[in-house]
């Protein structure tokens, strides 16, 4: 069987300060249509994301790229673009407290699912591949000290 094609075209990076924004516009899209215009972005799909705050309670929305395995499995990058710090959804889905679960909506279907972060060989083999598919994020690491987290999304039950 043919691998899919999840290669990025070529696109134009907005500034990391507008990521945030942008975001929330393009949850509210996802979240108010299962139109595949909704759904995409940068000509990849996207899912939302939906995690606990580990300080404040209340629930976060993200828009997120997603990349699937040869086993059809999703994982999420928290580059942020390359910014030093992590984004604030990967540290809110990394408190195991407020996040033993994360909500996933995607066209037609949501679910609850795990939030695995890769590490060690499995980390590197995945990032590999993940980066011969969408070498954007190989360019965000060099912009940053950190090491990129990777998340595989295990569904677990229904939305």
């Amino acid at each position: 069987m043919p691998e899919k094609d999840q290669r990025m075209p070529p696109y134009v990076e907005p500034p990391r300060d507008q990521i945030p924004r942008i975001s929330r516009k393009h949850v509210a899209a996802m979240l108010a249509s299962d139109d595949p215009a909704a759904w995409g972005q940068g000509g990849v799909r996207h899912l939302v994301l939906r995690t606990v705050g580990r300080r404040t309670g209340r629930r976060h929305d993200v828009a997120l790229p997603y990349w699937e395995d040869a086993e059809d499995r999703k994982h999420v990058v928290a580059s942020f673009a390359g910014a030093p710090d992590h984004p604030a959804w990967f540290l809110n889905l990394s408190d195991r407290a407020s996040n033993p679960e994360v909500w996933v909506k995607e066209p037609g279907t949501s679910y609850w699912a795990e939030a695995e972060v890769l590490d060690g060989e499995e980390h590197d083999r995945i990032w590999a591949q993940l980066t011969a598919d969408r070498p954007n994020y190989a360019e965000y690491q060099t912009r940053c000290e950190r090491r990129i987290p990777l998340v595989r999304l295990v569904r677990r039950r229904p939305g």
